[in-house]
């Protein structure tokens, strides 16, 4: 297993982990001395950021193509 590879799954998950967090007790989406805390649009960005973590993890992984030659 690569470093890229080893920070990718830490990455997914500290994220996954967030998510386990946030979702325990979910919150509204509100507005607090002029700052919005959108709770749902965070929560889509940690799934991004899972998919992303997936994507960049499938590119690591070693793969064997096996081709056959025509006559």
């Amino acid at each position: 297993m690569n470093n890229d590879e080893n920070l990718f799954k830490r990455i997914k998950n500290q994220t996954l982990t967030i998510i386990e967090e946030i979702t325990k007790s979910p919150k509204p989406t509100y507005t607090l001395e002029g700052q919005r805390v959108a709770w749902e649009e965070y929560l889509q960005q940690l799934q991004e950021t899972v998919e992303w973590c997936d994507k960049m993890m499938a590119n690591t992984t070693p793969f064997e193509m096996c081709t056959t030659a025509g006559t």
